[in-house]
C-alpha cells in the first residue's frame, strides 16, 4: 500500500453549530479511532479536523493508501474507515479513520485489475467487471495496492467467481459466491457461433 501523508488539528468544539462553521472555513471533521476504548468499552475517538483541499488527495483517487496523520505533533498510521458526502452537492462531510499497526489484521478493500485478454472476449463476447474491489484481511503492510486477476481462459458465458481466487498472505473477506467478472454473450458473438454452426453441418 502507498503512503500519504495528512496533517490536522485537535478539534475542541463539538455540535452542529461548530461543525457547520468548520465546514465554512472548509475543513472537514474527522474522527481517529483505535484501541482506544471508554469506560462502557464502545470505541473511543480523537476529534480532528482537515482542510477539505488535503483530505482530496486520499479521498478523490482510484488508489488505497495509507495515512499518516499528523495531529498537532502526534503522529498516528491509519485508514480510511468511512466517508460521508452530501446528498445533492457530493461535497465531503465527514471522514472516520482506522488506527492500525503492523501486527493487527485490518479488513479493507483492494481494487481489481483484470489481466489479459478473455478466449470468450477473442470469440466476441464482452468482459463485465461486477465488482470493483475484494474485501480482504491481513496487516497492512502485506496488503498490494491492487489484486490482479488473470482472465485469459475465461470464456464466452463464463464467470470467475471470489471462491475461485487466492492471493498469498491474505484472507478474502467477500463471500465466495460473489461474481467478480463474466464474459456476457453479444449479437457478434451469436453471430459467429451460428456461423461456425453451420459451417460443421
Amino acid at each position: 500500500m502507498k503512503e500519504i501523508s495528512v496533517n490536522g488539528k485537535k478539534r475542541t468544539e463539538i455540535g452542529k453549530k461548530a461543525t457547520k462553521q468548520l465546514r465554512k472555513e472548509g475543513l472537514v471533521p474527522c474522527n481517529l479511532y483505535g484501541e482506544k476504548r471508554a469506560e462502557n468499552g464502545a470505541p473511543e475517538a480523537l476529534s480532528f479536523v482537515v482542510s477539505a483541499s488535503e483530505l482530496r488527495k486520499v479521498v478523490y483517487t482510484p488508489h488505497i493508501y495509507v495515512v499518516k496523520l499528523n495531529i498537532e505533533g502526534e503522529e498516528h498510521t491509519a485508514v480510511l474507515k468511512e466517508l460521508q458526502f452530501h446528498p445533492v452537492t457530493d461535497a465531503l462531510l465527514h471522514v472516520d479513520f482506522y488506527e492500525v499497526n503492523e501486527e493487527k489484521p485490518i479488513t479493507i478493500g483492494i481494487p481489481v485489475k483484470l489481466n489479459g485478454l478473455a478466449q470468450g472476449v477473442r470469440d466476441g463476447g464482452r468482459i463485465n467487471l461486477s465488482i470493483r474491489k475484494i474485501n480482504v484481511r491481513a496487516p497492512y503492510k502485506a496488503i498490494p495496492e491492487q489484486l490482479n486477476i488473470d482472465i485469459t481462459n475465461l470464456r464466452l458465458g463464463k464467470s470467475i467467481k471470489v471462491g475461485e481466487l487466492s492471493f498469498e498472505g491474505l484472507e478474502i473477506a467477500t463471500p465466495a459466491e460473489v461474481i467478480v467478472c463474466s464474459v456476457k454473450t453479444t449479437r457478434a458473438s451469436k453471430s459467429a457461433a451460428a456461423a461456425e454452426a453451420a459451417a460443421e453441418k
